[in-house]
């Protein structure tokens, strides 16, 4: 029946996007898309749909359907995974690749950042950022981080009643680090968890997600505009003394706005559905509670098993290639599920539940090759303080609804939960 379906909603999809091709497709659509195709942002509470370890099962690279001509594959195994994502001189991830195929994203919209450009300007990019987030610059922020969860936890205990702890623990943590990290204002911190939360948010389809970004960025432009007045003691200030000749204001908006929204959203959602993973396990509950080394196993556990961040951002074949006997011709697009890499039982058996006790290889959450997630280290500085530091001060905090009441996203790229309300005496 799920064949059926598939195959239906497929040749439906043809139809429609026969008629529009001529004028570019519509992204308000995207939610139209067949099953497979969109399966990679689909899950079943905290685990990847069912059909994602199938593929994977069946074939770690697999065709999957797109409109308006591309030929498309999903790769849902670790070891192709890392083929793909290692192979920065065989594919691209620059911008261009979709604004030049008609799917209605415009060039003006780039994002810019180190996201979605190629080496040399990714190469240039990223040495200008990498010496801020070494563990020797980060550690000049690990008291504030300290502080920052002190003072989230204060409030929570001030309240009355069940706390949503999304809103008051989760989000407000990273922002504030975001915050003192690149020198913004605190107080706009609303505007952009929207923002953030919103272009990885594709239920809506991706011209909200596009628009959410260009709002981010057009905010971005206005801090930079002040801070090439003013430079101020955070990484922008830093970047405007050191490297202001060698940088025009969309590249430092959108260094700005790689940092903020890889940063805010990910790490929040990290915390969020990490607190829903203690409270449904009273063992690990216990252990991060009353063991200091427990701590750092779990967090590199927690984030393989979540991979909130479920597709790295889209890659085009530069040349004709051979990936594990697949052959991927010159255009195409891959997508590769890091969730559905991650939860590869080639790493070791019983990947589907958590275990930070267990020898496997280095997860892919944070991505790998060039484009790795240049904010892991400071993401996993924040999880380190925060988790020990939650259920510590709140040894009985339970859930105050069951967890099945619990909203989660339903189509996005980074996966959360909508509230997590919590009881916590």
């Amino acid at each position: 029946m799920s064949n059926l379906r598939s195959n239906i909603v497929a040749w439906l999809g043809r139809k429609y996007f026969s008629r529009i091709q001529k004028n570019g497709f519509d992204l308000s659509k995207m939610s139209f898309l067949p099953d497979a195709t969109l399966a990679p942002m689909r899950r079943d509470g905290l685990d990847p749909i069912a059909d994602l370890s199938r593929t994977r099962a069946k074939e770690p690279i697999s065709k999957i359907w797109l409109p308006f001509g591309i030929n498309a594959w999903l790769v849902t195994g670790y070891d192709e995974t890392k083929a793909v994502l290692g192979k920065a001189k065989g594919f691209s991830s620059d911008f261009t690749n979709l604004a030049e195929r008609n799917i209605g994203v415009a060039p003006q919209q780039n994002p810019g950042g180190l996201g979605f450009s190629d080496p040399p300007t990714h190469t240039r990019l990223r040495r200008l950022l990498t010496p801020e987030f070494t563990m020797r610059r980060l550690s000049r922020l690990t008291p504030r981080i300290h502080s920052i969860v002190e003072e989230r936890l204060d409030e929570m205990a001030a309240a009355e009643g069940p706390v949503d702890l999304v809103q008051a623990f989760a989000l407000p943590i990273p922002a504030l680090v975001i915050c003192e990290l690149l020198g913004v204002p605190y107080e706009d911190r609303d505007d952009f968890q929207r923002h953030s939360t919103a272009r990885f948010d594709l239920f809506d389809g991706a011209n909200a997600s596009l628009g959410a970004m260009s709002d981010s960025l057009s905010y971005l432009h206005g801090i930079v505009r002040k801070q090439r007045e003013t430079p101020g003691d955070g990484l922008l200030g830093m970047l405007v003394k050191e490297h202001g000749d060698e940088l025009d204001d969309h590249e430092l908006a959108g260094l700005a706005d790689g940092v903020l929204t890889g940063g805010l959203e990910t790490t929040a959602s990290m915390l969020a559905l990490g607190t829903l993973v203690l409270l449904q396990a009273p063992e690990h509950f216990a252990a991060i509670r009353d063991q200091d080394d427990v701590v750092d196993p779990f967090v590199e556990e927690l984030l393989r098993y979540l991979t909130v961040v479920q597709v790295a951002f889209p890659r085009f074949a530069r040349e004709d290639m051979e990936i594990a006997g697949t052959r991927i011709s010159a255009g195409d697009l891959v997508l590769c599920s890091l969730s559905g890499a991650n939860r590869d039982e080639k790493l070791g058996p019983d990947m589907e539940r958590v275990d930070p006790h267990r020898q496997a290889p280095s997860h892919l959450a944070f991505g790998y090759g060039i484009h790795r997630c240049i904010g892991a280290e400071l993401a996993k500085m924040e999880l380190r303080a925060a988790y020990p530091a939650l259920v510590r001060r709140f040894p009985e905090m339970r859930l105050a609804v069951p967890a099945e009441k619990l909203s989660f996203r339903k189509l996005s790229i980074v996966y959360g939960v909508e509230e997590l309300p919590v009881l916590l005496k």
